[in-house]
């Protein structure tokens, strides 16, 4: 995406260039075609429902993490749900149920008391159990699902020797932004402790973090991998969810310089975005994003040199910044500011995460009574593109 073409694009604003879409979409659909798997978009990755009619050229299917994104499914990508949910509000289970294909239980607490509803809501859904192979190789720990005291999946020693009645399927998801070498690891581990499950098995959802599309991505150990795992196990259906690889470096943030501010030896280009508002994973991770024209200064204590500054987003939080960062020239008002590969998750998490919704706003009145002055649904949650 050629500067000439961003600097005549409002600020700030997300750019999706659909020719780089359209490229990760066809990797992953040959890809997956060689492979013998299913690819799936994951919405918690990438929900941007107006670009769904390119995606439909090339998947059939997608996932749900919530009521809002089975919603979206149905409604906008015309696809019953691969539906999993840490936990499923029992006030929303039929209607979850009625919009998925397959719905996956975290915990068999969730299964022994919502397994009724769901199949009652939809007779055709096939179920499942997400499994914790307890082996990770993410390093940051807020994206670690196998952790000590993980909330996610049911470990091997807690399984039952059978599958559950109505469970036909499995789901695993420990994989963040890695290679095929990950997968590789990770397999003999799933292998090691759940053989007897997947030969009971009719599908397994490997989840999410297979970054085909990163640059160096070894596709061939994958289709190796993969073909090699199915001929093990041909009663199986593979499923992937490569929520990041669909969007991976496929769009970008564009934000203008609004001021320049020094303090203590240390100058921020104040911008008309927030890392806490825009960018979260910066903070939260940290994750340090590459700027368009400008060298990326690790452990630098910002002060000033020559063309370095700190980059600040425009709220009220004190540490809503991040740098250093040397420019190729001094900045000044006006200068536009380039965030690289900005649209994975970073487009959800301006939004409703997950389809989560926020909590209602009530207020005790003081005669007692009991008033909701706002919640929070299904519009809100799509409104990111209305």
């Amino acid at each position: 995406m050629e500067n000439e073409i961003l600097s005549r694009v409002q600020s700030p604003a997300y750019v999706i260039d659909e020719r780089l879409l359209r490229r990760n979409l066809q990797l992953i659909k040959d890809v997956s075609r060689s492979a013998g798997v299913e690819a799936i978009l994951a919405f918690k990755a990438f929900a941007l429902w107006k670009t769904f009619p390119i995606f439909k050229e090339y998947i059939s299917s997608v996932t749900a993490s919530s009521l809002a994104e089975a919603r979206l499914a149905v409604e906008e990508f015309g696809a019953l749900a691969h539906t999993f949910a840490t936990v499923y509000p029992a006030r929303d289970i039929a209607a979850i149920a009625v919009r998925s294909s397959h719905l996956t239980f975290n915990s068999l607490s969730q299964y022994s008391r919502l397994y009724p509803l769901a199949a009652k809501a939809n007779p055709q859904l096939k179920f499942g159990l997400r499994i914790n192979p307890e082996y990770c190789e993410v390093g940051t720990a807020l994206y670690n699902p196998c952790a000590a005291g993980s909330r996610f999946g049911i470990t091997a020693d807690k399984m039952p020797r059978e599958l559950p009645e109505g469970v036909s399927g499995l789901h695993c998801h420990c994989h963040c932004e890695s290679g095929a070498d990950v997968l590789q690891r990770t397999l003999a581990k799933i292998e090691e402790r759940f053989a007897p499950w997947l030969r009971q098995a009719e599908w397994l959802n490997l989840g999410g973090g297979h970054l085909l599309t990163r640059e160096g991505y070894d596709i061939d150990l994958f289709v190796r991998l993969m073909n090699d795992f199915r001929s093990r196990y041909p009663n199986l259906r593979v499923i992937i969810e490569p929520g990041s690889a669909f969007a991976w470096q496929t769009g970008v943030l564009v934000a203008t310089v609004e001021d320049i501010v020094e303090d203590k030896g240390i100058r921020t280009a104040v911008l008309d975005v927030s890392f806490t508002c825009h960018m979260p994973d910066c903070l939260e991770m940290p994750y340090w994003p590459a700027v368009r024209g400008a060298e990326t200064l690790a452990g630098h204590n910002g002060k000033c040199g020559e063309r370095v500054y700190r980059l600040g987003g425009n709220s009220c939080l004190a540490g809503d910044f991040m740098g250093a960062w040397r420019f190729e020239k001094e900045l000044k008002p006006g200068d536009r500011i380039v965030f690289e590969d900005m649209l994975h998750y970073t487009t959800v998490k301006t939004t409703m995460f997950n389809g989560v919704a926020h909590p209602a706003i009530v207020m005790l009145r003081a005669d007692g009574r009991i008033e909701t002055l706002r919640e929070f649904g299904y519009a809100d949650y799509k409104s990111r593109m209305d």
